[in-house]
């Protein structure tokens, strides 16, 4: 390996999403894709049901990939990630098309929420670091037929609170408090921090 990366084989990383690629891209980690085939909303609906907050349920989804992966990739590092949006308490999942896209935005307009990042590495079935990121995020007030043309822009309804803030979700806010890597679903900077004291980035 070269760079930064000591480990002995790259990464594993237990989901599709484009913008946690291209992170991992970006700051030089060599990764390969496995991805979990997971239920997230059979998943949360327990948790929600038992009272559990969004940070517990980001984290309970990301060990949710990341184990069962591990257990097919013998001796590598996988890493679980996932998001979950709170607004004064309720919980939001990506939309099931645009109708329930266009509901999301106009609940999150004028207002402001979380959004949570978690992130977990297991090699084998055992979980060896877990994390979770927050940001807060304030919705500018959006008119109909902003969100009539944003949907048509965006295109992609895969994304809590419909929003790609690396592209045209820029636009739906006014306000930001928290780092770039975990409003794109992957909290790096702690997660860099333990691939350093695990011994698979230079120190």
């Amino acid at each position: 390996m070269t760079g930064f990366w000591r480990g002995t084989a790259p990464l594993i990383l237990a989901s599709q999403s484009p913008a946690r690629q291209g992170l991992l891209r970006a700051a030089g980690i060599p990764f390969e894709i496995c991805a979990a085939a997971i239920d997230e909303r059979g998943i949360e609906a327990p948790l929600v049901a038992l009272g559990a907050n969004a940070a517990d349920i980001a984290l309970h989804l990301s060990r949710a990939k990341a184990l069962p992966v591990s257990m097919k990739m013998p001796g590598r590092l996988v890493i679980g990630a996932d998001q979950t949006l709170c607004l004064d308490g309720r919980l939001f999942t990506k939309p099931g098309g645009r109708a329930a896209a266009t509901a999301q935005l106009e609940a999150l307009s004028g207002r402001t929420h979380e959004l949570y990042s978690g992130c977990c590495v297991a090699r084998e079935n055992t979980l060896l670091f877990e994390t979770v990121g927050v940001a807060r995020l304030s919705c500018r007030r959006l008119s109909p037929a902003f969100i009539d043309a944003y949907l048509a822009l965006a295109g992609d309804l895969g994304s809590a609170g419909v929003y790609r803030i690396e592209g045209p979700g820029i636009h739906l806010f006014d306000a930001i408090e928290g780092d770039h890597p975990t409003i794109l679903g992957l909290p790096l900077l702690p997660l860099l921090k333990f691939l350093r004291e695990e011994g698979s980035l230079v120190s």
